[in-house]
Formats: C-alpha cells, structure tokens, sequence
C-alpha cells in the first residue's frame, strides 16, 4: 500500500490546484487521472471554446484549438511533476475514509478531495440516438463546418456555441423550453443581447420543447442543457454517502463531505462534483479553500461574491444577484425596494466607439447605505469590467468611493464609472 498526506481524485482545475497547492505547502500528494490533465475545461470546454471564439474561420479554430489545449496541457503536466506529488494515470476508487484502490494495488491518506468535475445531462428526448445529436465535446470533434445547427438550450454552452458558429456562417436556431436566454443573467440584459444576435441571424425559438429530434431540421443537433456532477464508479457507497437529488457530493462551507457515515472521514469534493458553482475559477478557489482546512489555516475567500462569464459576440458577464432576483426578495419582504439600479450604455463611451464596438449595457445595483451589490452586463470586454466590481465589491467599496476612483481615458472600464457617476 502507497501512503501519502492527500488522495486527489481528478485533474481538473480543481484537482490540480488542490494538488499543485498542497505540494507547495509540504504535503505529500497523489493525484489520479484516467483521463487528459486539465479536465472538461482545458480540453473540451472553455479553453476550445476561446480559441474558436477568437478565431476567423472554422479551419483556423481547429488548428489553434489543438495547438493551444496541447501547450497549457504540457503546463499542467508540469505543475504535476513537482516532487511532492505523485500523478497515477488511473481511475480510484474509494475503500474507505482514507483508502483508494487503483487496480491491484491502494493508495492511503488521512485527507482525500475529489474533484472529478461534470459530464453533459442529456435529457430523455425521443430520438436522441439519431447519429446528428452530439454534445459540446462531440461539436468540437467536427471536422466540417454544418450547414445548419440547432442547439437545444440556451444557457451558457448553446449561447457561446450559438454566437461561434453563426459567426462561421452557419445557420443558427435555439431552442429553449424557458421564456429567456441565460437563467443566470439580469433578464433586461439577456433579453438586449438575444436581440442583438437575432440581429446577426441567430434563430431563437423560446418557451419550446423538444420532444422527438427527427422534428428537428438540422445537419447537427447540440444537446446544450446543462452538464450533471460525474460520481459514477467512485465508490462512495463504502463511505455511506447519499448524493443530493440533483446528483452532486453534499458539502459543507469548506467543501468536507457532510453525509459520510464513517467517523474518521476527512473527504472532500470541489468542483463541479459538489454542484455549487459549476465554473472553473470557483473549482479552483475551492481546492485552496479545502486544501486550507486541511493544514488548520482560515482565509478570507469570499464564495457569495463569484463573478461570471459568457463568451459570445459580445460578450456578457455578472457578479451578485439580477435586478430580478432584487425585486423578489423585496416582495417577499413586503418592505420598498432596498436597492436602486444605476445603468451605463457602450455607445456613450469614446473607447466603445473608437473600436467600432458600441452595442452593450451594464447595470449597476446598490443598497441604501451605497455598498455595490452587484452588476450585469453585456457588450466588450464586459468580464473585465465585472470582474473589477468583484474586487469592489469583495472589499465593500461604496459607489461613492468608486465615483471618486480616476479610471484611465480613454477605457471600457470608464463605462463602471460612469454608472457610478449616474
């Protein structure tokens, strides 16, 4: 039997930094992967569809795609190579508390994390064995470009892919069973930047569902709703674990597995197997979250405060709650609204103008007492600028101390302070 001071099962974004940290801090660590270093995110998900976010042509995205997701896997393996860390290039599966078997042989540890990431939720529509249907990792194997696409979903996968190949020439159609694009997005923002890519060709058919795929006139079908926690063949019935009804490990505020019925369990799950914040960025900050728990040391992350981001053509972005979920929460209340919604608009910024890039909004929410709590936007570069109102908000910046911030000229970032200023 291999000992060691941490099991990490998965080498996502979670699991690498979980081990990548660890090691740094003195722990002995080994890390199973059966699959590709860097998990969904690196090879299949969001850096793929970057490059073809960023590409001129069907043919040019392919060819970067490969050349990128090949340089930051071989980083990966790097930061996997570091002495205090152990890569085994097996799936695990759990013995008990603190033991994983790995073919013949097991791996001990006092503490194990698994971060063994999501796969794609295929919903159980007529037709879905019909050899048009495929995934986001099956639309990114193509290898022509369709003639035509039609995604089901609108959420964050079918707008990006939605926005890519309509780019490509394409012809584009949406179907979503819910009255508006992108759930998480403020509902006025969603619905200006629907209509702007209605503008550019894109199909929508909303309040829709599908319910046989060969009603579906289409070359590819993509099968965009939603992605589910992968805990297949983990083994977690060893412990007594019970997952949540939408599949996910349940966790507790430092990710430690909450239903373990073994009381010596030290186990963890971050990522997107926990089902909290299924983004990259919060996988990562996770594993340092849980990683500190183990060696007995506090931080100040702050997991309410998790900004977004949704790489279509433009772009949108948000941190904190809608303007919709503001004004729920104080009818629930039944008290005024303790809120007031500041907006700013890419046509009135000289940067947005001068790049030839002047459709988008950002709206700004603030309290009474003038703490920012939140912002949504759409239009260039919105991530950056949301992720500024992250920093601020993490630091409970006021929005007249945020006026007061020299912002340089001329920059998209100008638009935050001219909301600011509103």
């Amino acid at each position: 039997m291999i000992t060691a001071d941490l099991i990490v099962i998965g080498a996502g974004p979670g699991g690498y930094r979980a081990a990548e940290y660890a090691a740094k801090q003195g722990l002995k660590v080994v890390i199973f992967e059966d699959s590709e270093v860097g998990g969904t995110c690196l090879n299949v998900g969001c850096i793929p569809t970057k490059t073809y976010v960023h590409s001129a042509t069907f043919a040019e995205a392919r060819e970067r795609m490969a050349q990128v997701v090949t340089q930051l896997r071989a980083g990966v393996e790097a930061i996997l190579s570091h002495p205090n860390i152990t890569l085994v290039r097996e799936k695990a599966q759990f013995v008990d508390a603190n033991t994983v078997s790995v073919g013949s042989d097991s791996v001990s540890a006092k503490n194990i994390i698994v971060a063994t990431g999501s796969e794609t939720k295929w919903l159980p529509i007529k037709g879905l064995d019909d050899p048009r249907v495929v995934d986001s990792t099956g639309l990114l194997q193509l290898e022509t470009l369709p003639k035509r696409l039609a995604i089901i979903g609108a959420g964050v996968i079918g707008m990006e892919f939605a926005s890519i190949f309509n780019r490509f020439g394409t012809e584009v159609t949406v179907i979503e069973y819910l009255k508006e694009c992108l759930p998480a997005l403020d509902s006025d923002i969603a619905k200006r930047l629907r209509k702007y890519l209605e503008k550019q060709g894109i199909v929508f058919k909303m309040k829709t569902a599908v319910e046989n795929i060969a009603d579906i006139d289409a070359d590819v079908v993509l099968m965009a709703t939603g992605r589910k926690p992968r805990t297949e063949g983990l083994g977690l019935e060893a412990m007594g674990v019970n997952l949540a009804p939408n599949g996910a490990i349940p966790v507790d505020d430092n990710f430690q597995i909450v239903d373990c019925k073994l009381s010596n369990c030290r186990c963890y799950a971050i990522g997107d197997v926990n089902g909290k914040q299924m983004l990259a960025h919060a996988a990562e900050m996770q594993a340092i979250h849980a990683v500190n728990h183990i060696l007995g040391k506090k931080d100040n992350i702050r997991f309410d405060i998790m900004p977004a981001a949704i790489f279509t053509q433009p772009e949108a972005a948000c941190v904190g709650p809608s303007e919709d979920q503001l004004k729920a929460a104080t009818v629930a209340s039944g008290l005024p609204a303790d809120y007031t919604c500041r907006k700013a608009f890419w046509r009135a910024n000289g940067k947005a103008l001068a790049m030839g890039e002047t459709e988008g909004m950002l709206k700004l929410f603030v309290s009474p007492d003038g703490l920012i709590l939140g912002c949504h936007a759409y239009g260039a570069h919105s991530a950056d600028i949301v992720q500024e109102v992250s920093v601020l908000m993490c630091k409970h910046t006021t929005i007249s101390e945020l006026a007061d911030m020299v912002h340089i000229h001329p920059t998209l970032s100008e638009i935050l302070l001219t909301a600011a200023e509103s």
